[in-house]
């Protein structure tokens, strides 16, 4: 009795048709015959055999023979159309990490950026600023409420991250 080994991976087993052959093979090979027809048929002088019609009908015929030799278990086709998309490939690809494809650009008009120039302008000025003995000065009261005995300083952090810090007078 015949066993046969049964591959798990069916979708990999090829189709053969005429002894090794699949239909992929079938289809090239028959090529050269319609060729050779339509040569035989449309190139003058019309319906008779002439030399250069043999060779051309020759020569399609070779093509296609080698187009449908297996290499490695794959057609020659198949290995063609490999090399040929990795040749046509992209050989360099630059990235740009400030390019605008498929960003929402916000693009403020003349009349915007004007407007605006105008409102920060009148906000620096209603701002008093706060000269640097001002400064030094509150620094210096905070340093002495935080060392003193009668003030409690406290500080928590809350769920989120978040820092809160607290003064308070001890009550005697």
């Amino acid at each position: 009795m015949r066993t046969r080994v049964i591959p798990a991976q069916i979708t990999t087993v090829e189709d053969k048709i005429v002894g090794s052959l699949n239909l992929m093979q079938i289809m090239i090979l028959m090529t050269p015959v319609f060729f050779t027809t339509l040569i035989y048929a449309v190139l003058p002088p019309s319906m008779s055999f002439v030399a250069y019609k043999l060779t051309l009908s020759a020569v399609s015929f070779m093509i296609c023979l080698i187009l449908s030799l297996r290499i490695k278990g794959k057609v020659v086709v198949n290995w063609l159309s490999i090399l040929l998309r990795y040749n046509l490939r992209a050989k360099y690809y630059i990235y740009n990490k400030n390019e605008a494809y498929l960003r929402d650009l916000y693009l403020p008009t003349l009349e915007k950026e004007k407007a605006v120039k105008k409102a920060l302008a009148k906000t620096n000025q209603i701002t008093p600023t706060i000269p640097i003995t001002q400064r030094v000065k509150n620094l210096v009261t905070l340093e002495n409420i935080v060392g003193s005995q009668e003030v409690e300083f406290r500080y928590r952090v809350n769920k989120k991250g978040g820092l809160n810090v607290a003064f308070e007078q001890i009550k005697k």
